[in-house]
Protein backbone atom coordinates (compact mmCIF):
# COMPACT_ATOMS: atom_id res chain seq x y z
CA UNK A 1 0.00 0.00 0.00
CA UNK A 2 1.19 3.50 -1.15
CA UNK A 3 1.25 6.39 1.76
CA UNK A 4 -0.10 8.76 -0.53
CA UNK A 5 -3.69 7.65 -2.12
CA UNK A 6 -2.76 9.82 -5.41
CA UNK A 7 -0.19 7.70 -6.11
CA UNK A 8 -2.43 4.82 -6.25
CA UNK A 9 -6.11 5.99 -6.05
CA UNK A 10 -6.40 9.34 -8.15
CA UNK A 11 -5.49 11.35 -11.12
CA UNK A 12 -4.86 9.87 -14.56
CA UNK A 13 -1.80 8.08 -15.32
CA UNK A 14 -0.67 10.44 -17.95
CA UNK A 15 -0.44 13.03 -15.64
CA UNK A 16 1.31 10.98 -13.01
CA UNK A 17 4.06 10.11 -15.82
CA UNK A 18 4.72 13.77 -16.14
CA UNK A 19 5.89 14.12 -12.51
CA UNK A 20 7.19 11.14 -11.76
CA UNK A 21 9.14 11.68 -15.54
CA UNK A 22 10.58 14.68 -13.73
CA UNK A 23 14.28 14.41 -13.97
CA UNK A 24 13.99 13.76 -17.84
CA UNK A 25 12.45 17.45 -17.78
CA UNK A 26 15.64 18.43 -15.82
CA UNK A 27 17.91 16.96 -18.59
CA UNK A 28 16.11 18.67 -21.47
CA UNK A 29 16.55 21.89 -20.12
CA UNK A 30 20.73 21.07 -19.06
CA UNK A 31 20.83 20.21 -23.11
CA UNK A 32 18.94 23.23 -24.18
CA UNK A 33 21.19 25.07 -21.90
CA UNK A 34 24.54 23.34 -23.81
CA UNK A 35 22.56 24.57 -26.84
CA UNK A 36 22.47 27.92 -26.21
CA UNK A 37 25.84 28.36 -25.01
CA UNK A 38 26.98 26.82 -27.95
CA UNK A 39 24.58 28.62 -30.01
CA UNK A 40 26.23 32.23 -28.68
CA UNK A 41 29.79 31.09 -28.77
CA UNK A 42 30.08 30.96 -25.01
CA UNK A 43 31.56 27.49 -25.33
CA UNK A 44 34.41 26.21 -27.88
CA UNK A 45 32.53 23.36 -29.55
CA UNK A 46 29.77 23.28 -32.13
CA UNK A 47 26.74 21.31 -30.46
CA UNK A 48 25.26 18.17 -32.63
CA UNK A 49 22.35 18.39 -31.12
CA UNK A 50 21.18 15.12 -32.08
CA UNK A 51 24.45 13.91 -31.17
CA UNK A 52 23.43 15.32 -27.67
CA UNK A 53 20.17 13.73 -27.82
CA UNK A 54 21.27 10.50 -28.56
CA UNK A 55 23.29 9.89 -25.80
CA UNK A 56 20.87 11.37 -23.09
CA UNK A 57 18.49 8.47 -24.38
CA UNK A 58 21.39 5.89 -22.63
CA UNK A 59 21.25 7.97 -18.94
CA UNK A 60 19.55 6.50 -16.43
CA UNK A 61 18.02 9.78 -14.58
CA UNK A 62 16.93 7.53 -11.47
CA UNK A 63 20.74 7.28 -10.75
CA UNK A 64 20.57 11.22 -9.25
CA UNK A 65 18.88 10.02 -5.98
CA UNK A 66 22.16 7.96 -5.78
CA UNK A 67 24.59 10.42 -6.25
CA UNK A 68 22.49 13.22 -4.53
CA UNK A 69 22.89 10.69 -1.34
CA UNK A 70 26.50 11.93 -1.05
CA UNK A 71 26.54 15.35 -2.58
CA UNK A 72 23.43 16.58 -0.95
CA UNK A 73 22.61 18.45 -3.89
CA UNK A 74 19.97 17.38 -6.39
CA UNK A 75 21.22 19.41 -9.24
CA UNK A 76 24.46 18.88 -8.90
CA UNK A 77 23.69 15.42 -8.54
CA UNK A 78 22.56 15.32 -11.88
CA UNK A 79 25.66 17.57 -13.53
CA UNK A 80 27.67 15.32 -12.65
CA UNK A 81 25.60 12.38 -13.84
CA UNK A 82 25.75 14.10 -17.16
CA UNK A 83 28.99 15.71 -17.45
CA UNK A 84 30.38 11.77 -17.03
CA UNK A 85 27.86 10.42 -19.66
CA UNK A 86 27.84 13.30 -22.50
CA UNK A 87 31.69 12.95 -23.49
CA UNK A 88 33.40 16.17 -24.24
CA UNK A 89 29.92 18.10 -24.20
CA UNK A 90 30.22 17.13 -20.65
CA UNK A 91 32.83 19.60 -19.89
CA UNK A 92 30.85 22.50 -19.73
CA UNK A 93 27.09 20.95 -18.29
CA UNK A 94 25.93 23.78 -16.45
CA UNK A 95 27.94 26.89 -16.98
CA UNK A 96 27.09 29.91 -15.65
CA UNK A 97 23.90 28.33 -14.98
CA UNK A 98 21.74 28.36 -11.02
CA UNK A 99 20.15 25.56 -9.96
CA UNK A 100 16.60 27.23 -10.45
CA UNK A 101 17.54 28.04 -14.33
CA UNK A 102 17.21 24.19 -14.52
CA UNK A 103 14.24 23.32 -11.63
CA UNK A 104 11.99 26.26 -13.03
CA UNK A 105 12.12 26.19 -16.51
CA UNK A 106 11.47 21.94 -16.14
CA UNK A 107 7.96 23.40 -13.95
CA UNK A 108 7.40 25.22 -16.61
CA UNK A 109 7.62 22.35 -19.27
CA UNK A 110 6.06 19.61 -16.62
CA UNK A 111 3.32 22.39 -16.49
CA UNK A 112 2.59 23.06 -20.32
CA UNK A 113 2.35 19.81 -20.27
CA UNK A 114 -0.18 19.13 -17.69
CA UNK A 115 -2.40 22.03 -18.08
CA UNK A 116 -2.87 20.96 -21.90
CA UNK A 117 -4.20 17.70 -20.20
CA UNK A 118 -6.33 19.58 -17.64
CA UNK A 119 -7.76 22.48 -20.27
CA UNK A 120 -8.84 19.46 -22.72
CA UNK A 121 -11.04 17.57 -19.77
CA UNK A 122 -12.36 21.00 -19.09
CA UNK A 123 -13.40 21.71 -22.41
CA UNK A 124 -14.70 18.40 -22.81
CA UNK A 125 -16.77 19.17 -19.41
CA UNK A 126 -18.23 21.94 -20.99
CA UNK A 127 -19.08 20.90 -24.46
CA UNK A 128 -21.13 18.33 -22.63
CA UNK A 129 -22.74 21.16 -20.83
CA UNK A 130 -23.51 22.92 -23.58
CA UNK A 131 -25.20 20.31 -25.30
CA UNK A 132 -27.18 19.38 -22.34
CA UNK A 133 -28.26 23.57 -21.99
CA UNK A 134 -29.64 23.15 -25.76
CA UNK A 135 -31.36 19.45 -24.76
CA UNK A 136 -33.04 20.86 -22.17
CA UNK A 137 -33.34 24.57 -22.54
CA UNK A 138 -37.34 23.95 -22.09
CA UNK A 139 -37.28 21.13 -19.68
CA UNK A 140 -39.57 22.93 -16.40
CA UNK A 141 -37.99 22.96 -13.12
CA UNK A 142 -38.02 24.55 -9.52
CA UNK A 143 -35.47 27.16 -8.61
CA UNK A 144 -34.61 27.50 -5.26
CA UNK A 145 -32.67 30.38 -3.58
CA UNK A 146 -31.69 29.78 0.54
CA UNK A 147 -32.47 26.07 -0.47
CA UNK A 148 -36.79 26.94 -0.32
CA UNK A 149 -38.75 27.11 -3.57
CA UNK A 150 -38.40 30.46 -5.38
CA UNK A 151 -39.25 30.70 -9.01
CA UNK A 152 -39.52 28.29 -11.96
CA UNK A 153 -36.50 27.71 -14.33
CA UNK A 154 -35.41 25.48 -16.84
CA UNK A 155 -32.81 22.57 -16.25
CA UNK A 156 -31.37 23.83 -19.44
CA UNK A 157 -30.82 27.55 -17.52
CA UNK A 158 -29.50 25.94 -14.92
CA UNK A 159 -26.34 23.80 -16.60
CA UNK A 160 -25.78 27.06 -18.97
CA UNK A 161 -24.70 29.16 -15.69
CA UNK A 162 -21.84 26.10 -15.29
CA UNK A 163 -21.10 26.31 -18.87
CA UNK A 164 -20.76 30.31 -18.12
CA UNK A 165 -18.71 29.67 -14.53
CA UNK A 166 -16.53 26.55 -15.87
CA UNK A 167 -15.75 29.12 -19.06
CA UNK A 168 -14.14 31.38 -16.97
CA UNK A 169 -12.31 28.87 -15.39
CA UNK A 170 -10.98 27.81 -18.78
CA UNK A 171 -10.10 31.29 -19.99
CA UNK A 172 -8.23 31.96 -16.15
CA UNK A 173 -6.06 28.93 -16.86
CA UNK A 174 -5.27 30.04 -20.30
CA UNK A 175 -4.63 33.69 -18.68
CA UNK A 176 -2.08 32.21 -16.15
CA UNK A 177 -0.40 30.11 -18.73
CA UNK A 178 0.97 33.19 -20.36
CA UNK A 179 2.82 34.03 -17.05
CA UNK A 180 3.67 31.04 -15.72
CA UNK A 181 4.77 28.71 -18.62
CA UNK A 182 8.59 30.99 -19.13
CA UNK A 183 12.00 29.74 -18.70
CA UNK A 184 14.14 31.15 -16.52
CA UNK A 185 18.16 31.27 -17.51
CA UNK A 186 19.42 33.91 -15.88
CA UNK A 187 21.91 32.87 -13.72
CA UNK A 188 22.71 32.97 -9.67
CA UNK A 189 20.86 36.21 -9.22
CA UNK A 190 18.95 37.02 -12.20
CA UNK A 191 21.64 39.24 -13.74
CA UNK A 192 23.13 36.96 -15.99
CA UNK A 193 26.73 37.63 -15.02
CA UNK A 194 28.62 34.36 -15.88
CA UNK A 195 27.67 34.93 -19.52
CA UNK A 196 28.91 38.65 -19.56
CA UNK A 197 27.62 40.33 -22.44
CA UNK A 198 25.78 37.18 -23.90
CA UNK A 199 23.34 36.12 -21.43
CA UNK A 200 20.56 37.63 -23.27
CA UNK A 201 21.90 35.40 -26.49
CA UNK A 202 21.88 32.61 -24.24
CA UNK A 203 18.19 32.94 -22.78
CA UNK A 204 17.57 33.15 -26.40
CA UNK A 205 19.01 30.03 -28.26
CA UNK A 206 18.16 27.89 -25.01
CA UNK A 207 14.34 28.60 -24.79
CA UNK A 208 14.22 28.58 -28.21
CA UNK A 209 14.92 25.32 -28.40
CA UNK A 210 12.41 24.57 -25.58
CA UNK A 211 9.68 26.69 -27.56
CA UNK A 212 9.60 28.86 -23.96
CA UNK A 213 9.14 32.80 -23.61
CA UNK A 214 11.28 34.32 -21.17
CA UNK A 215 10.31 35.93 -17.55
CA UNK A 216 11.38 39.44 -18.26
CA UNK A 217 13.23 39.52 -15.52
CA UNK A 218 13.49 37.64 -12.07
CA UNK A 219 16.09 37.19 -8.60
CA UNK A 220 17.60 33.37 -8.66
CA UNK A 221 13.97 32.38 -9.14
CA UNK A 222 11.10 33.09 -11.62
CA UNK A 223 8.41 34.83 -9.51
CA UNK A 224 6.40 32.81 -7.40
CA UNK A 225 3.44 34.40 -8.06
CA UNK A 226 2.87 32.71 -10.94
CA UNK A 227 2.52 29.10 -9.12
CA UNK A 228 0.45 30.61 -6.67
CA UNK A 229 -2.20 31.95 -9.30
CA UNK A 230 -2.44 28.72 -11.08
CA UNK A 231 -3.06 26.94 -8.06
CA UNK A 232 -5.76 29.59 -7.01
CA UNK A 233 -7.43 29.43 -10.71
CA UNK A 234 -7.14 25.43 -10.14
CA UNK A 235 -9.00 26.06 -6.81
CA UNK A 236 -11.60 27.98 -8.04
CA UNK A 237 -12.00 25.33 -10.41
CA UNK A 238 -12.52 22.62 -8.09
CA UNK A 239 -14.98 25.05 -6.36
CA UNK A 240 -17.35 25.59 -9.35
CA UNK A 241 -17.54 22.08 -9.75
CA UNK A 242 -17.64 21.54 -6.00
CA UNK A 243 -20.90 23.54 -6.27
CA UNK A 244 -22.65 21.34 -9.27
CA UNK A 245 -21.64 18.36 -7.10
CA UNK A 246 -23.55 19.99 -4.18
CA UNK A 247 -26.21 20.74 -6.90
CA UNK A 248 -26.54 16.46 -7.65
CA UNK A 249 -25.97 15.83 -3.60
CA UNK A 250 -28.82 17.88 -2.70
CA UNK A 251 -31.27 16.81 -5.85
CA UNK A 252 -30.25 13.18 -5.58
CA UNK A 253 -32.65 13.25 -2.14
CA UNK A 254 -35.35 10.53 -2.66
CA UNK A 255 -37.67 13.29 -1.68
CA UNK A 256 -36.48 15.34 -4.53
CA UNK A 257 -35.01 13.19 -7.44
CA UNK A 258 -34.53 15.38 -10.00
CA UNK A 259 -31.01 14.83 -10.54
CA UNK A 260 -29.67 11.27 -10.37
CA UNK A 261 -25.78 10.16 -10.19
CA UNK A 262 -26.46 7.12 -12.42
CA UNK A 263 -22.87 5.18 -11.82
CA UNK A 264 -23.54 1.43 -11.13
CA UNK A 265 -22.43 0.36 -8.01
CA UNK A 266 -22.83 -3.07 -6.56
CA UNK A 267 -22.91 -1.78 -3.04
CA UNK A 268 -24.20 1.59 -1.99
CA UNK A 269 -23.74 0.78 1.85
CA UNK A 270 -21.67 -1.98 3.93
CA UNK A 271 -25.06 -2.35 5.88
CA UNK A 272 -28.28 -1.16 4.34
CA UNK A 273 -29.08 -2.67 0.91
CA UNK A 274 -31.52 0.10 -0.45
CA UNK A 275 -28.65 2.46 -0.35
CA UNK A 276 -27.58 4.45 -3.46
CA UNK A 277 -25.31 7.34 -2.64
CA UNK A 278 -23.49 10.20 -4.51
CA UNK A 279 -20.13 8.93 -4.37
CA UNK A 280 -18.66 10.68 -7.34
CA UNK A 281 -19.99 13.79 -6.09
CA UNK A 282 -18.86 13.49 -2.73
CA UNK A 283 -15.57 12.21 -4.08
CA UNK A 284 -15.65 15.88 -6.02
CA UNK A 285 -16.60 17.88 -3.29
CA UNK A 286 -14.25 16.25 -0.63
CA UNK A 287 -10.86 16.70 -2.63
CA UNK A 288 -11.95 19.75 -3.49
CA UNK A 289 -11.81 21.23 0.23
CA UNK A 290 -8.32 20.00 -0.43
CA UNK A 291 -7.24 21.83 -3.43
CA UNK A 292 -8.43 24.94 -1.54
CA UNK A 293 -6.53 24.16 1.29
CA UNK A 294 -3.44 24.17 -0.83
CA UNK A 295 -3.88 27.82 -1.72
CA UNK A 296 -2.32 28.73 1.28
CA UNK A 297 0.90 27.09 1.07
CA UNK A 298 1.18 28.81 -2.51
CA UNK A 299 0.69 32.02 -1.17
CA UNK A 300 3.12 31.49 1.28
CA UNK A 301 5.78 30.70 -1.37
CA UNK A 302 5.59 34.14 -2.39
CA UNK A 303 7.46 35.92 0.21
CA UNK A 304 10.84 34.70 -0.78
CA UNK A 305 13.98 36.29 1.48
CA UNK A 306 16.16 38.63 -0.65
CA UNK A 307 16.94 37.47 -4.38
CA UNK A 308 15.50 33.95 -2.76
CA UNK A 309 15.74 31.35 -0.10
CA UNK A 310 14.52 27.40 0.12
CA UNK A 311 11.35 27.66 1.55
CA UNK A 312 9.32 27.48 -1.47
CA UNK A 313 11.05 24.39 -2.83
CA UNK A 314 9.91 21.42 -0.47
CA UNK A 315 6.36 22.93 0.01
CA UNK A 316 6.00 23.01 -4.27
CA UNK A 317 7.41 19.58 -4.43
CA UNK A 318 4.07 18.61 -2.49
CA UNK A 319 1.45 21.35 -3.76
CA UNK A 320 2.23 21.40 -7.34
CA UNK A 321 1.53 17.39 -8.53
CA UNK A 322 -0.69 17.36 -5.94
CA UNK A 323 -2.69 20.60 -7.47
CA UNK A 324 -2.58 18.74 -11.02
CA UNK A 325 -3.49 15.17 -10.11
CA UNK A 326 -6.17 16.36 -7.64
CA UNK A 327 -8.00 18.98 -10.36
CA UNK A 328 -7.57 15.89 -12.75
CA UNK A 329 -9.27 13.94 -10.78
CA UNK A 330 -12.37 16.39 -9.82
CA UNK A 331 -12.77 16.75 -13.66
CA UNK A 332 -12.18 12.73 -14.70
CA UNK A 333 -15.16 12.49 -11.47
CA UNK A 334 -17.28 15.38 -13.40
CA UNK A 335 -16.86 13.63 -17.25
CA UNK A 336 -18.14 10.60 -15.23
CA UNK A 337 -21.16 12.02 -13.57
CA UNK A 338 -22.23 13.76 -16.72
CA UNK A 339 -22.42 10.98 -19.03
CA UNK A 340 -24.39 8.83 -16.68
CA UNK A 341 -26.22 11.52 -15.41
CA UNK A 342 -30.22 10.73 -14.48
CA UNK A 343 -32.63 13.47 -15.40
CA UNK A 344 -35.70 12.79 -13.92
CA UNK A 345 -38.60 15.32 -15.60
CA UNK A 346 -41.72 13.60 -13.85
CA UNK A 347 -39.87 14.75 -10.40
CA UNK A 348 -39.25 17.96 -11.67
CA UNK A 349 -43.15 19.07 -13.01
CA UNK A 350 -44.27 17.21 -9.39
CA UNK A 351 -41.60 19.49 -7.53
CA UNK A 352 -42.93 22.60 -9.42
CA UNK A 353 -46.25 22.48 -8.65
CA UNK A 354 -45.48 21.18 -4.90
CA UNK A 355 -46.92 24.47 -3.24
CA UNK A 356 -49.83 24.78 -4.97
CA UNK A 357 -48.89 27.95 -7.79
CA UNK A 358 -47.39 29.64 -4.82
CA UNK A 359 -44.31 30.39 -6.79
CA UNK A 360 -45.69 32.56 -9.12
CA UNK A 361 -46.66 35.26 -6.07
CA UNK A 362 -44.22 37.48 -8.26
CA UNK A 363 -46.01 37.26 -11.36
CA UNK A 364 -49.17 38.54 -9.90
CA UNK A 365 -47.32 40.97 -7.92
CA UNK A 366 -45.84 42.75 -11.15
CA UNK A 367 -49.06 42.41 -12.79
CA UNK A 368 -50.74 43.99 -10.16
CA UNK A 369 -48.50 47.18 -10.01
CA UNK A 370 -49.42 47.19 -13.80
CA UNK A 371 -52.59 47.65 -13.46
CA UNK A 372 -52.39 50.18 -10.55
CA UNK A 373 -51.69 49.05 -7.38
CA UNK A 374 -48.64 50.16 -5.65
CA UNK A 375 -45.55 47.78 -5.36
CA UNK A 376 -45.61 47.60 -2.02
CA UNK A 377 -49.60 47.27 -1.45
CA UNK A 378 -49.99 44.18 -4.17
CA UNK A 379 -46.42 42.83 -2.32
CA UNK A 380 -47.79 42.76 1.30
CA UNK A 381 -51.55 41.65 0.64
CA UNK A 382 -49.88 38.53 -1.59
CA UNK A 383 -47.57 37.85 1.12
CA UNK A 384 -50.98 37.45 3.44
CA UNK A 385 -52.39 34.70 0.82
CA UNK A 386 -50.10 32.87 1.37
CA UNK A 387 -49.59 32.60 4.58
CA UNK A 388 -53.70 31.85 4.55
CA UNK A 389 -52.66 28.93 2.13
CA UNK A 390 -49.99 27.58 4.10
CA UNK A 391 -52.23 28.16 7.65
CA UNK A 392 -55.43 26.38 5.73
CA UNK A 393 -53.98 23.76 3.37
CA UNK A 394 -55.71 26.28 0.73
CA UNK A 395 -54.48 25.81 -2.57
CA UNK A 396 -52.83 29.30 -3.78
CA UNK A 397 -54.83 29.13 -7.30
CA UNK A 398 -58.66 28.16 -6.35
CA UNK A 399 -57.66 31.35 -3.41
CA UNK A 400 -56.67 33.77 -5.92
CA UNK A 401 -58.89 32.92 -8.48
CA UNK A 402 -61.92 33.19 -5.61
CA UNK A 403 -60.18 37.01 -4.15
CA UNK A 404 -62.30 39.56 -4.89
CA UNK A 405 -59.51 42.03 -4.35
CA UNK A 406 -57.23 40.89 -7.30
CA UNK A 407 -60.28 39.84 -9.48
CA UNK A 408 -60.90 44.13 -9.69
CA UNK A 409 -57.68 44.24 -11.14
CA UNK A 410 -57.18 40.80 -12.92
CA UNK A 411 -59.41 38.21 -14.83
CA UNK A 412 -59.71 34.56 -13.89
CA UNK A 413 -58.42 34.29 -17.75
CA UNK A 414 -55.15 36.29 -16.82
CA UNK A 415 -54.68 34.92 -13.63
CA UNK A 416 -54.71 31.18 -14.86
CA UNK A 417 -52.25 32.52 -17.44
CA UNK A 418 -49.87 33.73 -14.91
CA UNK A 419 -49.80 31.18 -12.74
CA UNK A 420 -48.34 28.70 -15.42
CA UNK A 421 -44.55 28.78 -14.83
CA UNK A 422 -44.05 28.22 -18.21
CA UNK A 423 -45.04 31.97 -19.07
CA UNK A 424 -42.78 33.29 -16.60
CA UNK A 425 -39.51 32.57 -17.71
CA UNK A 426 -38.02 36.09 -19.06
CA UNK A 427 -35.23 35.71 -21.02
CA UNK A 428 -34.15 32.61 -20.22
CA UNK A 429 -33.50 31.43 -23.77
CA UNK A 430 -31.98 34.52 -24.95
CA UNK A 431 -29.69 33.96 -22.01
CA UNK A 432 -28.96 30.37 -22.37
CA UNK A 433 -27.87 31.18 -26.04
CA UNK A 434 -25.74 34.17 -25.05
CA UNK A 435 -24.04 31.69 -22.39
CA UNK A 436 -23.68 29.18 -25.33
CA UNK A 437 -22.10 31.68 -27.57
CA UNK A 438 -19.82 33.43 -24.62
CA UNK A 439 -18.27 29.82 -23.93
CA UNK A 440 -18.18 28.52 -27.95
CA UNK A 441 -15.98 31.96 -28.43
CA UNK A 442 -13.55 30.50 -25.61
CA UNK A 443 -13.07 27.25 -26.65
CA UNK A 444 -12.05 28.24 -30.41
CA UNK A 445 -9.47 30.58 -28.86
CA UNK A 446 -8.28 28.21 -26.82
CA UNK A 447 -7.91 26.02 -30.10
CA UNK A 448 -5.70 28.29 -31.40
CA UNK A 449 -3.91 29.26 -28.01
Amino acid sequence: MFVCPLEWRYGSNEIKMIFKNMYKYYVKVEIALLYGLSKSKIIPIDINIKELEEKVKAIDPSKVHIIEKKTGHEVDALVQLLSNALGSYGSYVHLGATSNDIIDTAWALMLRDALQIIKNKLKKIIRTLINMSIKYKDTLMIGRTHGQHALPITLGFKLANYVYELTRSLERIMDVERRLIRGKISGAVGTMAAWGNKGILVEKYTLTYLNLDPHIISTQVAPRDGFAELICSLAILASQLDRFAIEIRELMRPEIHELIEGIPVTVGSSTMPHKKNPILSEKISGLAKVMRSLTITALENIPLWHERDLTNSSSERIVIPHAILITDEILECTIKLLHNLIIDEKSMRRNLELLNGMILSEALMIKLVERGLPRLKAHRYLIDLVKKCLNEGISFKELVLNDEFILKYLSKKEIEALLKPENYLGEYKKLIDRAIRYAEEALRKSSCY
